[in-house]
Formats: structure tokens, sequence, C-alpha cells
């Protein structure tokens, strides 16, 4: 997940602010529903409206309250003007009772919480001034598009749909905010026969849809909220509504805005803290949210948003964590059929961060690092997500199939810490591991002078003599990548990933060849012109041909020119080296920076499960 704004980056920010004339403000300042802040008025100033004909089928009640208009913003320095829904008044659901409480507990929240945080100044880190700007900034849903502008030659081969996740807030944030914290949109082209169609609609949380009813956010944001006494603050409102019977804790309070996979006839939206949801993809191209998923009653706790598929049985593999009760770790899978294994508690010392995770043919590969949750923390005016430095980095073998911990063993690689891991597979005695080591380990969460680095690093583990090795593998920011999805768990060749300089920007796209002639890792670029950054690239086969060459296929990416405010679709060559541009299909709105996405081609869209 890329778009996290460091404090050198604010400065930055703050610096290109001040450059397009802007008015400084002040980053203890709490936004005010009711004041229009310069920045408002500036951006109403330069901001146009592009018409578009959609062909999208008809609009449900919910689309009609909604504006369609697209919005492309002239300077890579503004934010989107935010556009209130006209929604039904919440108090219609509400006892007599229930709108008595609302009505004292909105007033603590106005007069009490925000008094609270008004006392400490936001960090960069959750500052929206500087976590939602420019392209980083949300738009409003855009309805299907057919028929768009290609340039270049389409391959023919290309039938499915693309889509990439974010992080897209509907509403204005009130208080602190980080990039992590904004509503899931996913952002969807489809190739059918030549012709290519665009569309972005949010997944439809419950969390999303009960805002929308109030007209405000109303949940407390995981990361730009809930740190020190504001935090602490927060959760109590939180858990008074909730007892109150204005929120329903049980229907859970996710985002579902950061990975997205295809497992048993279903496209699955993710972010660790919940549950997924299953979104449909329709005939014309068009997304639809079914429900809140739980695997038919299988799994009712969180997931996170790097599940992975094992290539040779299409079993899915995911961890499930918990920050506040032990265990703090569950390991689970699913089978190609949907049914779910018993589940297996990992007993931690504490609870870990663990956004990603990697399998072999024998193992799931479980990183235990140093960046730990530390509710208590807030008590004493800290985030609750913290870098431990007495803490030694480890990282954890199961056997896939295993029904308990008893057989895992447990290897030390100090001082490495990854956000990310690309894949892992067996060798001999060791297990390689492929992964994007961060430093500072807490720098996306927390404010740091140093500048953040994500080295791709080679991880050895011996399963015989229980040591470790690691090695950088390429010295630039190389994050939010894929390999060709049939090498999961197996020695792999080729990685594609993007360039993250300057962070947290993507410049360009990088193949890394890691069996190139002579034993050393060759790493080659598509660097995009000045002004103009991307995303995560997607590999796609040209073919089912399991004999294939690893590298017989495509990248997908997205491509935002913050000169123009114009957005993208790249097609690319992955078997050449430069990964020369095949064809660039012109959308019809804006597509902010975001996280991950998947491509599911034309034959798994006809085995969908229905809606």
């Amino acid at each position: 997940m890329l778009g996290l704004q460091s404090s050198s980056f604010a400065r930055a920010a703050f610096a290109e602010r001040i450059a397009f004339g802007e008015q400084s403000i002040a980053q203890h300042a709490v936004p005010s529903k009711v004041a229009q802040s310069p920045r408002k008025e500036i951006m109403k100033q330069h901001r146009h409206t592009v018409k578009c004909q959609s062909t999208s089928v008809t609009p449900s009640k919910t689309d009609e309250a909604q504006s369609t208009r697209i919005q492309v913003l002239d300077s890579p320095s503004l934010q989107k003007e935010w556009i209130k829904p006209q929604i039904k008044s919440a108090k219609r659901r509400r006892n007599i009772f229930q709108q008595m409480l609302a009505g004292a507990l909105d007033h603590i929240e106005q007069t009490v919480v925000r008094s609270i945080e008004s006392q400490v100044p936001l960090p960069s880190t959750a500052d929206p001034q500087v976590q939602l700007q420019g392209n980083f900034s949300p738009v409003e849903e855009s309805p299907v598009h057919h028929e768009l502008e290609v340039v270049g030659n389409l391959p023919k081969s290309l039938q499915g749909v693309y889509m990439r996740n974010g992080a897209n807030p509907r509403f204005e944030p009130e208080g602190g905010h980080h990039f992590f914290d904004g509503d899931g949109m996913i952002h969807a082209v489809r190739f059918k026969d030549g012709i290519v169609s665009h569309c972005s609609r949010f997944t439809r949380t419950y969390r999303l849809q009960v805002e929308e009813q109030e007209g405000r956010p109303l949940f407390p944001k995981a990361i730009g909220e809930l740190h020190g006494h504001g935090g602490v603050a927060r959760l109590a409102l939180y858990f008074a509504r909730s007892l109150a019977g204005i929120v329903d804790p049980t229907q859970g309070l996710g985002v579902a805005n950061a990975g997205l996979i295809y497992h048993n006839g279903r496209l699955l939206a993710m972010s660790e803290d919940d549950q997924p949801y299953h979104v449909h993809i329709r005939d014309n191209g068009d997304l639809e949210t079914v429900q809140r998923f739980d695997f038919d009653g299988q799994h009712r706790k969180s997931m996170i948003a790097h599940p992975k598929i094992d290539s040779e049985t299409g079993e899915l593999f995911a961890l499930s964590y918990n920050p506040l009760l032990p265990p703090h770790l569950l390991v689970f899978r699913i089978g190609p059929d949907g049914s779910k294994a018993p589940e297996v508690a990992i007993s931690l010392p504490e609870a870990t961060m663990m956004h990603d995770f990697a399998i072999t043919r024998r193992f799931v590969v479980i990183p235990d690092q140093q960046v730990v949750f530390r509710m208590k923390e807030m008590l004493t005016g800290g985030s609750p997500v913290i870098y431990n430095a007495e803490k030694t980095c480890r990282y954890g073998l199961l056997p896939k199939h295993d029904r308990d911990e008893s057989r895992i063993q447990w290897i030390d690689v100090p001082d490495c810490f990854c956000f990310h891991l690309w894949n892992a597979w067996e060798q001999g005695d060791e297990v390689f591991v492929l992964g994007s080591c961060m430093t500072p380990a807490d720098a996306i969460f927390n404010e740091s002078d140093k500048p953040l680095r994500s080295l791709l690093s080679e991880i050895r583990l011996n399963t015989r003599t229980g040591k470790s090795s690691r090695r950088v593998l390429a010295e630039t920011n190389l994050e939010a990548g894929q390999l060709n999805r049939s090498y999961v768990g197996k020695k792999n060749r080729y990685l594609y990933m993007a360039i993250a300089e300057p962070w947290p920007k993507i410049s360009g796209i990088a193949k890394v060849d890691l069996q190139a002639e002579g034993g050393a890792t060759v790493v080659t670029k598509h660097l995009y012109d000045e002004g103009c950054y991307g995303a995560e690239p997607i590999f796609v086969p040209r073919s089912s041909d399991p004999t294939a060459a690893e590298d017989d296929g495509y990248l997908l990416t997205f491509k935002h020119d913050e000169r123009t405010g114009r957005s993208e679709l790249l097609v690319l060559d992955a078997s050449r080296p430069s990964l020369d541009l095949l064809a660039t299909v012109k959308l019809p709105s804006r597509v902010p920076y975001g996280f991950h996405g998947t491509f599911v081609n034309e034959s798994d869209l006809g085995k969908q499960k229905a809606a």
C-alpha cells in the first residue's frame, strides 16, 4: 500500500501550497462544518467540470442521490471540493430514547472530544491537508462508460476486468485522517472484444451506509484518530453509540479499501480490520456490493488484505489478527470449493501488525516483526502502533495443513520489517522469502525525520540450522509489486514492482530478473514522463498455456498526469525488459493513487456466484 505521507513530504506539500498562492492552515486547527476554509475558495476558482456521456444501466435511487459529474484538478496541489449527498435523516429509524442519546453524544463529540483533539497538533501522518493532497484526494463515483478511446494496439487476448482498490473518503474528515482510513472504492476497466469500459464504485460497507444515513463521519478512524487521549475519547464515543443502538458493532467497522482477490466465484474486497465484502461484477462492467462475507457462516472474524491462493491446489490461505485480545493471530484456509478448514491459533507475546505473509509448497510463512500494537500507549498521549526496538523480528514456518501450532519453527531475522512479502519457496534446507524491507519500520504510521526506504530483499531461513540471512537485491524503493500468480509458493524468476520514488509516489515500473545471466539480479525500468505517476502493476498471462514462459503476458496499471489532471490505463508488454507500451486507455474520470488490484479473466467472470 502506498500513498503514505511522511514528515518530509509534508514539508514539500506545504511549500507547494504556498507556491500556488494557498494560505497556510495550522496543523492543530480542527475543521469546522460551518466555516469555509481559504483552501475551498481557491479550489472553486481552479476547478472545471468535464461532461462525459454514460451508457450505464438505469441508476438506482442511491445513484440518483449522488453527483455523477467528473471533476478534473487543474493543479496537483488542490484537493477536490466535497459534495454532500442528498440523504435521508437517520432519525426515522430511531426511537425517541435513541434520538435523545444520539443528540447528547453528538454534543459531547462537538464540545468535549474535539476540544481534547485540538490540544495536540496533528502529525503529518494524520493531517488531512497532507494525506489527501493532489491526486491522493478522493473522487465521486463514476458510472459505466463504454467505448473508451484507445491509443495503440490493444491485445486481442486481453479479455476480462482489471480492478484496483483504494481509499476514497466519502465525507470530509472532521479530525485526523490517515490515507489508510478512507472508504474503499474500486476502479474497474473491462476489456471485451476490443471494447473498453470503465467505472468507479464504492464498496458499500456497513460503515459507509450508516455514515451516508447520518450525512457525516461517525465511526472512529483506525489510524488518523486513534492516538493519544483523543483516540481514547473516540473509542469511548463509539462504544457509547454502540450501547445506544445507534451503530451495530456486530456489523463491523471496516472500510474494505486495500486488497482484491477472486476465489471460488467471488470477488472479495478487503481491509485487515474486518471481514471481506463480496462484490459482483455485472455483465456491463459495473460493480455491485453484495454483502459482508463470512464464507457462508464459516468465518466471522477479520481477514488481512493479502490472502494467498495456492497455485496448485486452489486453496486460499489467510491470517486474522486481533490487536486487543488473545489469541492475537489465527491462520486459516478455505478450500477451492469454499469449505473452511479448522483455524490454527498462533501464540504471540503481544499483538503484531501482520499486513502480509507468504506460502510455499509446505509452509505458511508468518512474519512476527517489530511493529506492534500497544493500546495503553494512548493513555499517555501516544500512538497504539509503535516500533519495539527491544524485539527481534522472527519468521514462523507453519506446516500448511497442520491443525495446531505445535510444529511451527521460529527463525530470528534481526532488524527486518517487511510491509509486503512478494513470494516464497523451498530449496533444500532453506526457505527463500522475497520482501521489501522498510526503514524506519513505523514511518508510515508515525512521523520520522529519516527518509523512508523500502528495499527489495532476499531472506533465507535455514530449517536445519535455525539461522537466517538477508541481502538487498536492489537499492531503489520497490513496493506494490506482483508476479505471475501461477508461481505463488514456487521459485519464480520475475517480479514486477512499482518504483516508489519520490516516496510515496510511483514514478515507473521495474521488471526484476532474479535469475539473470551471471547470477546477478537485474532491474530494468519503464519510467513515466515528468509530472506523471502511477500505481501497482498487475501481471496478466497472455494465455492459459501452462508451458508458456513465466513473463509471457501483459502488465496493467493506472497512470495519472498531475499537470493535466487526466488518468489513463497502460497496457505494457511484460516479456520485454523495457516493458514496451502497447496501448493506452483514456479514462473518463480521475483515478486517485491507491493500493492493490487484480485481474479476473473472461472465463472466471462466467463462473461468478449469483448476487
